[in-house]
């Protein structure tokens, strides 16, 4: 795979994302803007940087939709050269099967996904999932409970996307306006 690596950044209530782009699709998203993200998600791609803000525009609007309670599904392409075989068909399967508003337990995905892997190995992929939000894994939970996040401030922003799709119920004091 050849080609250029493209950043863009999109200010949303949990602060400011920082997605990554090559001209297959996206191929990184952080919870922070920072040169060292920048840098990690360049050299693991080995592709130079490139402006192409045109390019991140669908992505980086989808997001703030996404943020405003309006995009219920994110259809953007993804390039999965970050991930293993096994990461990619686990996050494939969660992309392509857990809408909106819905969840699934880590076992659960490990059967759909057809891997064969355990729950545990199941964690381990959604904490190194490059792409979260858009591919995501906030929406897989522990049979017992919601499950830890690695995303942002962690379970507390797993929390506050699953009370914005609907799959939790929000608490008294919710607001999509602010931040966990």
């Amino acid at each position: 795979m050849t080609g250029t690596l493209a950043f863009g950044t999109a200010d949303t209530v949990l602060g400011r994302l920082l997605v990554g782009e090559t001209e297959t699709g996206i191929v990184s998203l952080h919870f922070r803007d920072t040169p060292a993200a920048r840098e990690r998600v360049a050299r693991a791609a080995g592709l130079p940087v490139v402006h192409a803000p045109d390019r991140l525009a669908p992505a980086l609007s989808a997001l703030s939709d996404y943020f405003s309670g309006d995009l219920k599904s994110f259809d953007l392409p993804i390039d999965w050269r970050l991930t293993s075989d096994v990461q990619r068909q686990v996050l494939t399967t969660l992309y392509e099967t857990v809408p909106y508003g819905r969840t699934l337990t880590y076992g659960e995905l490990g059967d759909r996904s057809g891997t064969g892997v355990h729950a545990q190995v199941i964690g381990q992929v959604m904490g190194s999932n490059p792409i979260p939000l858009v591919v995501p894994c906030h929406r897989v939970v522990a049979a017992t409970g919601i499950g830890g996040y690695s995303g942002g401030s962690g379970v507390e922003v797993k929390r506050w996307l699953l009370m914005l799709e609907g799959a939790l119920p929000a608490t008294l004091d919710w607001d999509i306006t602010r931040a966990p």
